[in-house]
């Protein structure tokens, strides 16, 4: 999962794409980077590895001159971390100066890329985001927009891109509408971004959520709504509205905070927990689900778990290692709550069960009598080919235990989830067209066989 970002028409573009990507931080930590476009037509661009407040200081933003600038937050869902692999891609296109940011994953990448070296390009990084780049580069067809289109109509996946062209700005989603992209409007420019708190932190007045399959044109001619893209039947992502998307957002036309709730209301219809002392969440993005459940539940809701806000997303941290750092410092119970209690711990999902273990331990360190894990979604038994680090079955706890089995491990009195039936009814308010293929194996998209040796490879799709 990234964060995209894109502004044209606004003075400073740099600078206002610099606070959309620290809106979309929570969306990847790994690196980040923006390309701007000057009156010239002339394109400037800084990289580099690390957080978007440490990278771009007043000096590098006033290198940046333009009045269009695109943006990215990178989180690598499989493979190499490295600057490499920072977006913007940039390249010299006959058109002129072309660069994209990409956000979602190609599930034909790796057959793709290998036609393509085949018949002589070379390629800078292994992300997938670069396929879409030659594709572009070796279409036939005479315009631009038709170039683009040929090249997309031969990828399958996720992407929502931004994209700038000469002094054109391009917003596409995907056919499935696999993740969400917005348009705004700032003054007399535009902007676009993951999601729509990157909208509100620059004062841009919302336009709309950009539909599946839809692609619009800025350029000195306004804004252009061009051709969809064939249509596809929806699959967009349930873990947007379970984790990755901040609960101040809208997304697929709903409140995040909204839907969190509701599926904590769920988990609590479900899975009760009788004479519990107190609820507490996994903050943070857990923490709307525990307020459901103890609404739902009339359990005392509590703050029983701080977390250091200075250590990023163990979920979205580049290897294990990483996750496992972090799940040690991230957290810390707060004892007077929790001692001599029976707790209800709400987490939003449980993936490789790495943080889980850790925080259970404390709680327990700290004097809990009982613990009681509620999970506010389902299992997660299968891989994500659409932008999810989660890239082999061997990693996934559920895939290979039993619920009964992972109650043991984490050492917690019991253990439930959240049913899948459950969860779409909590979301239903955002319609039906849901992507849930980490929970039921029903996955959208042929999953071809180069994308299933990506497990044993360094896959394709590091953004």
């Amino acid at each position: 999962m990234c964060g995209v970002y894109g502004v044209w028409g606004v003075r400073e573009a740099a600078h206002v794409a610099h606070l959309g990507l620290y809106a979309l931080q929570h969306r990847g930590q790994e690196s980040s980077g923006i390309v701007s476009i000057d009156g010239a037509g002339d394109t400037h661009v800084h990289r580099s590895m690390g957080l978007v407040q440490e990278i771009f200081t007043p000096e590098v933003l006033n290198r940046l001159p333009g009045e269009i600038a695109i943006g990215h937050t990178r989180y690598s869902t499989a493979g190499v971390s490295a600057i490499a692999e920072a977006q913007p891609c940039i390249v010299n296109y006959h058109a002129g100066p072309l660069s994209l940011a990409h956000n979602g994953n190609l599930t034909n990448a790796r057959r793709l890329r290998d036609d393509l070296v085949r018949t002589g390009s070379i390629f800078q990084s292994t992300s997938d985001s670069e396929v879409i780049v030659h594709l572009i580069a070796r279409s036939e067809a005479r315009q631009p927009e038709d170039q683009i289109l040929d090249a997309l109509e031969r990828v399958e996946g996720a992407y929502s891109l931004v994209m700038t062209l000469g002094r054109s700005l391009y917003a596409i989603r995907d056919p499935a509408g696999f993740r969400p992209l917005v348009l705004g409007k700032l003054g007399d420019g535009y902007v676009v971004g993951s999601e729509t708190c990157s909208m509100d932190i620059v004062g841009a007045q919302l336009i709309r959520e950009l539909q599946p399959g839809e692609w619009i044109k800025i350029s000195d001619n306004g804004l252009e709504e061009l051709p969809p893209l064939p249509p596809r039947p929806v699959k967009r992502c349930v873990f947007e509205l379970i984790y990755f998307s901040r609960p101040d957002s809208v997304v697929f036309g709903e409140s995040v905070d909204r839907a969190r709730r509701d599926l904590g209301r769920r988990l609590a219809v479900e899975h009760p927990a009788p004479g519990a002392d107190c609820v507490f969440s996994v903050p943070d993005s857990a923490n709307a689900m525990a307020l459901g459940y103890a609404e739902e539940s009339g359990i005392q809701l509590e703050y029983g778990l701080i977390r250091n806000h200075y250590v990023g997303r163990t979920f979205i941290s580049p290897g294990q290692r990483a996750r496992t750092e972090k799940a040690r410092i991230k957290f810390n119970p707060v004892r007077g709550i929790v001692d001599g209690k029976s707790v209800v711990v709400v987490d939003d999902s449980l993936v490789r069960g790495t943080t889980s273990h850790s925080l259970i331990r404390m709680i327990r360190h700290a004097g809990a009598r009982e613990i009681h894990l509620r999970i506010a979604s389902p299992p997660i038994t299968g891989p994500c080919y659409y932008g999810i680090n989660t890239p082999t079955r061997e990693e996934l706890i559920a895939a290979n235990c039993s619920v009964e089995e992972i109650r043991a491990h984490l050492e917690v009195e019991t253990l439930a989830y959240l049913s899948l039936e459950g969860t779409h009814a909590a979301i239903s308010g955002t319609g039906s067209g849901f992507c849930d293929a980490c929970f039921s194996g029903n996955y959208p998209t042929e999953v071809p066989e180069d994308a299933r040796a990506e497990e044993m490879d360094i896959p394709l799709g590091v953004k």
